[in-house]
């Protein structure tokens, strides 16, 4: 599988921003997604992941309320849309892939997007 995290930009506090990240390969749709995000500085840390079908999902406690896993398999495509952005949100995030684990442990996903760089001003 490969990933191709986009919708990254320059954005101000109270914004909202949409992330998408692209898959490649035919078995997309049975495996979890999720995202992660590493701001300047910090350890790489989960943001949210969503199982094959949409019916399982998690959020990390910093993003809940305000953020949206979803996924479109007939696309091969992963999104989140944040809302009422801060400038803590400030990282580079990334896409992940993994055929099991619904894990919040960067250690545990198999296949990485390259990331795309949020950059929230106050």
């Amino acid at each position: 599988v490969q990933l191709q995290a986009s919708g990254g930009g320059l954005v101000q506090a109270g914004d909202s921003l949409r992330l998408s990240c692209a898959a490649s390969g035919r078995t997309f749709s049975s495996y979890v997604m999720a995202w992660f995000r590493q701001a300047p500085g910090k350890e790489r840390e989960f943001v949210a992941s969503i199982n094959w079908n949409g019916r399982s999902i998690n959020y990390a406690a910093s993003v809940n309320g305000r953020c949206t896993i979803s996924r479109d398999n007939a696309k091969n495509t992963v999104n989140l849309q944040m809302r009422s952005l801060k400038p803590e949100d400030t990282a580079v995030y990334y896409c992940a892939a993994d055929p099991i684990t619904m894990s919040t442990m960067t250690n545990e996903y198999r296949f990485w997007g390259q990331g795309t760089l949020v950059t929230v001003s106050s």
